[in-house]
């Protein structure tokens, strides 16, 4: 049974897995982490299902509501058939509808400060969907204390903001710690904005809105993109235009503060967000197509095609082994130890080390695919870690390879 369901999985996700930055080891990130949503209503219903249809492995959903027809123009994890039910079970129905193995467990009670700190601290981030900004504030106090993100969203009418909050961003990544505060001050203004029963909503931007938010989380989990820190994107459904307004800091950030005690997905978006910061400055390594009749001799074939594509089409011999989501993870140079049994140690164990710093002596990389747009990523992505590559294969595997050019044997 369990291996029938993990088929059944990988099945499933089989669309986003083909993504290079998701594949089979982003995944298995997903699974493995534990979101937050307070509020199943309005934008808690695309966060609870895009969330659940990704793979995450746990979804605590946070609300005491129960659901009216008044809801349901944009509250679309409910029913008129579940009127007057909680909006929890709906959260728990629509999850296990779209993937049985992600657990939703519900907290059908209202979050305040007295309880906030229980129900968020086992979260890799949170997810806040609330609609008053009293319990916005609840979840930025404790969040903020538990050093976890926060993905925010916000609507008004035809119009909406999403945005992370973060009191403590990985260091390296260079994003800046911006929170709730910075941006809404706690006070009495603030609280007199009207929510959506007295301004009104359209479902569709409600839809918009909270599928931007899941996308924010699922980039936060995998460690992928530029995630919307420092940054607000205002939503206008009524010109249909989107704009992004940078966000700051209203005071720096305490350098000797607590560490984190909370990072998301066993601190692989930490490390992620890093990596991702570095890339976003530019892919300033150059590399080049190499045709196979150039293919130095010494080089070493790194097959950045997907476990099944190399099953069916094997490079040829003494060709490395390393899909392009798990290269993409890769943080560090020759300079640095990997794993024994990671794909690349037997290359870093035959480069000189007192040369690794300026220019690297022994082997270099050729990652190649199956046409060429993925091993030139996987290229660019080693040669910015300070890799020896040589180049890319120019336009992917060639049919019945069997030896690189040179071979001895060939």
């Amino acid at each position: 049974m369990p291996q029938d369901r993990h088929a059944h999985t990988a099945e499933r996700t089989l669309r986003q897995r083909t993504l290079p930055q998701i594949g089979d080891s982003g995944q298995d990130l997903l699974s493995q982490a534990s979101i937050a949503v307070v509020g199943a209503g309005g934008l808690g219903s695309p966060v609870i299902s895009y969330l659940a249809a990704a793979g995450v492995g746990t979804l605590h959903v946070i609300d005491d509501d129960h659901v009216e027809l008044s809801n349901l123009n944009r509250q679309t994890l409910h029913g008129v058939d579940t009127l007057g039910g909680l909006k929890t079970d709906g959260a728990v129905s629509a999850a296990r509808r779209l993937s049985p193995e992600t657990t939703v467990i519900p907290h059908t009670v209202r979050l305040t400060d007295a309880n906030a700190a229980d129900l968020l601290a086992g979260a890799d981030l949170i997810m806040d969907g609330s609609d008053s900004f009293t319990t916005r504030f609840i979840v930025h106090r404790a969040a903020t204390a538990l050093g976890t993100p926060v993905v925010f969203g916000a609507l008004m009418q035809w119009s909406a903001q999403v945005t992370v909050f973060w009191s403590d961003p990985p260091a390296a990544s260079g994003l800046p710690a911006v929170v709730l505060t910075d941006v809404f001050p706690d006070n009495a203004s603030t609280h007199a904005a009207p929510g959506c029963a007295e301004a009104g909503v359209l479902g569709a931007v409600v839809g918009i809105t909270g599928s931007l938010m899941a996308l924010e989380a699922i980039k936060l989990v995998l460690g992928t993109g530029t995630p919307l820190l420092g940054r607000m994107m205002l939503i206008d459904g009524l010109s249909g235009t989107t704009t992004d307004i940078p966000l700051a800091p209203s005071a720096p950030p305490n350098p000797s503060g607590p560490a984190s005690p909370s990072t998301p997905a066993s601190q692989s978006a930490p490390s992620g967000l890093a990596a991702s910061a570095a890339a976003s400055a530019g892919d300033t390594a150059r590399v080049v197509p190499i045709a196979r009749s150039d293919v130095d001799p010494a080089a070493v074939w790194l097959d950045v095609r997907r476990p099944e594509e190399s099953r069916k089409r094997p490079g040829p011999p003494g060709t490395v082994e390393l899909p392009l989501d798990r290269l993409l993870r890769l943080q560090g140079g020759p300079e640095l130890p990997l794993p024994p049994d990671h794909p690349l140690a037997t290359v870093q164990a035959a480069l000189r080390p007192d040369s690794i710093a300026s220019s690297p002596a022994g082997p270099t990389l050729l990652p190649f695919c199956a046409a060429g747009p993925r091993s030139a990523t996987a290229a660019r992505h080693l040669a910015r870690l300070g890799w020896p590559v040589q180049g890319y294969l120019d336009g992917g595997l060639p049919p019945a390879i069997t030896e690189p050019p040179g071979d001895p044997r060939g």
